[in-house]
């Protein structure tokens, strides 16, 4: 189980729509970050790379399930090869 900061409404994130990921200013002067994707997943924390500080991020999971031409679009990405 893991302490949190603070909970923070996706709201309150800022959206990087190129990157796809959500920010959110630290105390420590960086800050919390979360992708779209991971928020897809079911992911409810970001942690601070600087400082190690978790915040439980509150959002409606059903409106981070992908739709279903990102679906499609996975399905049609092949597998990466693996060498040796």
């Amino acid at each position: 189980m893991s302490v949190y900061y603070d909970e923070i409404e996706i709201e309150d994130f800022e959206y990087d729509e190129e990157l796809e990921i959500y920010h959110y200013p630290c105390p420590c002067g960086d800050r919390f970050e979360v992708s779209k994707e991971d928020l897809q997943q079911g992911k409810t924390e970001a942690t601070c790379p600087s400082c190690s500080l978790v915040v439980k991020i509150v959002y409606d999971e059903e409106k981070f399930k992908p739709s279903e031409s990102e679906n499609a679009a996975v399905k049609k990405c092949p597998p990466a090869k693996v060498t040796a």
